[in-house]
């Protein structure tokens, strides 16, 4: 690998001559030519000076800066190297901050930063340990391919990796992002999307596997041999709006969970899937089928004992209508005291009723 840039890591009074390598490869992604439609020929992009409409070769083309009012003003690698900036050779660390205060959205192009001789070994280390401990990246200042630019050193593994930072200004306003009303959203609704999250896990090898380039390529061989690609079929993503919030969350941890075993399939298609771990379950489910076992054998029972079952039944009602007879003769008994108690205060009522009058 070669490098693209060498200069010093200003480290305090510690100084380390750095290599930097392109930490990535544009060469590996997707990337398509034009040509012409009717005859499949490449179109390319000339280089021809606006003044004269001739096409112009490589090594006659420089630099050029363009001021507001549409001037150029031509500059040489001797005008960039007065350049009275102390980064042009030096990446001087400015301040060690915690990662979490970077803005992700400024976070550019990364290099892998190499000690750069026998010499630098040990600082390197030093450094690399020292912002490791610490939890801690360093920000400073360089100028690479022309232009200064914001920078991140960070340790990855055992390795001190640059990012190159935009400028604050570079960021654009978020005026125009956010929805028109304010919405709100309910705590359940939070939660319901937590326990989603939750239910992610990490990713897998699967997940970070180029699937576009492979299909691409799948295509191009296809067209080369004269048939039609070959795909292996695949789960179409959800179309359409979802309307239903909590019931979509909901259905994306059921989706989760089933994909990684923790529901029982086929539970669930009979209508007793319900979220819970496939454990539980088939544990209700055995528990559903013993108590119709027993159900089954108790009635198989009482079918095999029709007779003691009739003379049960008789007896019973021997003993209630021996009961209607006892409580029927009670009520007569007491009718009949009754009746006599009242016969015996009439008597007595006359015979008071007499005596009176003769007394009168």
């Amino acid at each position: 690998m070669r490098p693209t840039a060498k200069f010093s890591l200003s480290f305090g009074l510690v100084t380390i001559p750095v290599a930097a390598y392109n930490a990535t490869d544009t060469a590996a992604s997707v990337s398509f030519v034009r040509i012409h439609t009717a005859d499949g020929g490449r179109v390319r992009n000339q280089p021809v000076c606006s003044l004269e409409g001739t096409e112009v070769s490589p090594d006659e083309i420089g630099r050029g800066y363009r001021t507001d009012d549409d001037t150029i003003v031509p500059l040489t690698d001797d005008d960039l190297d007065a350049l009275p900036l102390p980064t042009a050779r030096t990446l001087t660390i400015l301040a060690f901050v915690a990662g979490g205060d970077i803005d992700p959205l400024q976070i550019g192009k990364g290099y892998y930063l190499g000690a750069d001789g026998p010499a630098a070994a040990k600082p390197y280390a030093l450094l690399r340990d020292a912002m490791e401990r610490h939890r801690r990246v360093g920000l400073g200042k360089i100028a690479l391919h022309g232009r200064e630019t914001l920078a991140m050193i960070r340790p990855v593994e055992d390795v001190l990796v640059m990012q190159v930072l935009l400028w604050p200004h570079q960021i654009r306003p978020m005026t125009g992002v956010l929805p028109e009303r304010e919405v709100k959203v309910a705590a359940d609704e939070v939660r319901a999307a937590e326990t989603l999250m939750d239910s992610f896990g990490g990713l897998s090898e699967e997940d970070v596997h180029d699937h576009y380039r492979e299909a691409l390529e799948e295509i191009v061989a296809a067209k080369l041999a004269h048939r039609a690609p070959e795909f292996e079929a695949g789960e179409e993503p959800p179309a359409g709006r979802v309307m239903d919030l909590m019931a979509a969350l909901q259905d994306s941890v059921r989706a989760a969970k089933r994909a990684r075993g923790e529901i029982d399939e086929a539970a669930e298609a009979n209508g007793s899937g319900d979220g819970r771990p496939a454990g539980r379950t088939a544990t209700r489910t055995a528990a559903r089928k013993t108590a119709s076992r027993k159900a089954a054998a108790a009635g198989k029972t009482a079918q095999r004992k029709p007779a003691k079952a009739t003379a049960a039944g008789t007896g019973t009602a021997k003993a209630a209508a021996a009961a209607g007879k006892k409580t029927t003769a009670a009520a007569k008994g007491s009718g009949a005291q009754k009746a006599a108690g009242t016969a015996r205060k009439a008597t007595a009522a006359k015979r008071a009723t007499g005596r009176g009058r003769k007394a009168g």
